[in-house]
């Protein structure tokens, strides 16, 4: 039988608020246990929650940049559930109301361009955390993460494939940095992905039963998660068996899920509206301000850049990646004023292999756009060779000065003078007369002899275009 795959993702982004969304605990991470949480978050009885402001901000952020519709009147509900890093016995969510709805977002596959929905976007706490390190038999509660303010970006279950989703999850990944309303770092929880799975008969309509894998915290294993989901549900039902409507993990180790528990349903967790808490209503004068204040988003500066300075779209793809790497790409190009092509070379080439080799983000790399650009100014006007500049870079990257300065003191300087090269061209013919009358002959391949003798003659300092036109013209004399 031909089957297909049914991908919706949930994915929690934690907002980049210096407190939590109902308390003014402070949301650092990496503290010492329960030393950033508060009476608030431990539910002490007495305490009431205040929404946090800069928190609905994030969220109306997120939804402008979506095509969602921004709703100015939104709920807050209770999710009762019974964890034991949950103080209150239930979390403090938006179930029907939720502040935004109806999104969307352009993916790039194999067969080109497709649109996911966002089905919505809502506000809601995270849990504490449960630790197991304190010994056999002993739990340990960690109330740091209790509070801590989440968007809750809900697809549709559009995605065929884990392929799809991957791009779907980096295309979102890269929006919540551009808007600055997460960090995206996925080692530390701030980023993580729920995927719900399916498989049913090409062709079919209803959908199947649906497996959730939980909290998976990086782009390759959501994938090898996914993949392997596919084919157990698929195994399964080709046996004679029936898929299972639950909560499953992904062991990276043995590369399998396994299920966790049964899958509840909406109404398992008796939502009804928070009574601390009054309605969200946003004003109009509130969304204007928010709408004010956009960033250039990944997919109009992808654009740009193809325009204005006449990348590749792949090149465009790779340099708005993030806007740190655009910014980065942008201040060396100003700085240089040379061919931006030449700028993207070397910021996706040279400088992206030091940083990924040193294991730096943008933000830490050891040469500034405004040194890169004194660098790429020296290729342009034939003071140094491509060859020569990559020593040039690396001398650079090891703080030994600028271009300049690292061209003086390593004598990298390319020889460019007519006069001098065809003075070494000459000298070079006179000694190898065989190899210029094969040439004159007609065996074009020595050519490439006279250029390696001359190349060597002038200790790798001549101009290689100045070289060849210079061998051509003087050749057929």
């Amino acid at each position: 039988m031909d089957w297909e795959t049914v991908i919706g993702l949930e994915v929690h982004a934690q907002l980049k608020t210096r407190s939590k969304i109902f308390s003014g605990a402070p949301t650092a991470y990496g503290a010492p246990p329960n030393t950033q949480a508060n009476v608030v978050d431990a539910a002490l009885p007495g305490t009431l929650p205040v929404l946090n402001r800069e928190a609905v901000r994030m969220a109306a952020r997120f939804g402008l940049a979506v095509g969602a519709t921004v709703h100015k009147r939104s709920v807050f509900a209770r999710k009762n559930y019974f964890y034991p890093d949950l103080p209150k016995g239930y979390q403090i969510s938006q179930y029907e109301h939720p502040i935004v709805e109806h999104g969307r977002l352009t993916i790039v596959t194999d067969q080109g361009e497709k649109v996911i929905g966002i089905t919505r976007a809502h506000l809601e706490e995270d849990a504490g955390k449960s630790l197991h390190e304190e010994g056999e038999g002993v739990t340990g509660i960690d109330l740091n993460r209790a509070g801590t303010p989440l968007l809750e970006i809900v697809s549709e279950p559009d995605m065929r494939s884990a392929a799809e989703a991957v791009a779907y999850l980096k295309v979102l990944h890269t929006l919540v940095r551009y808007l600055d309303i997460c960090d995206g770092n996925m080692q530390e929880g701030s980023f993580r992905c729920d995927a719900n799975v399916s498989v049913r008969p090409r062709g079919a309509t209803r959908l199947g039963t649906r497996a959730e894998l939980k909290n998976i915290n990086s782009f390759r294993f959501v994938e090898r998660a996914i993949e392997y989901e596919v084919r157990r549900q698929i195994a399964l039902i080709s046996g004679g068996g029936t898929v299972r409507q639950e909560t499953r993990l992904y062991d990276s180790v043995r590369d399998e899920t396994r299920s966790m528990r049964g899958k509840e349903e909406a109404n398992d967790y008796r939502y009804f509206p928070d009574p601390d808490l009054p309605a969200l209503v946003i004003s109009a004068a509130f969304l204007d301000e928010v709408r004010a204040e956009m960033p250039e988003l990944p997919e109009a500066k992808r654009r740009r850049f193809g325009e204005e300075y006449g990348l590749s779209t792949y090149d465009a793809g790779v340099l708005t990646a993030s806007r740190e790497l655009a910014r980065y790409y942008e201040d060396t190009v100003q700085a240089a004023g040379v061919d931006p092509k030449l700028a993207a070379n070397w910021v996706t080439g040279e400088l992206a292999a030091r940083l990924n080799e040193a294991g730096l983000e943008i933000n830490a790399a050891r040469v500034s756009p405004v040194a890169l650009a004194g660098l790429l100014r020296r290729i342009a006007d034939g003071t140094v060779s491509g060859k020569a500049a990559k020593d040039v870079f690396e001398a650079m990257w090891a703080g030994a000065g600028d271009a300049d300065t690292v061209i003086a003191a390593k004598g990298l300087r390319q020889v460019s003078d007519d006069g001098a090269i065809e003075e070494i061209v000459r000298q070079v013919m006179a000694a190898n007369p065989k190899q210029r009358s094969q040439y004159q002959a007609g065996e074009e391949k020595v050519f490439t002899f006279f250029v390696g003798q001359v190349m060597k003659a002038s200790r790798g300092k001549a101009n290689p275009a100045k070289v060849n036109d210079i061998l051509k013209r003087l050749l057929r004399d």
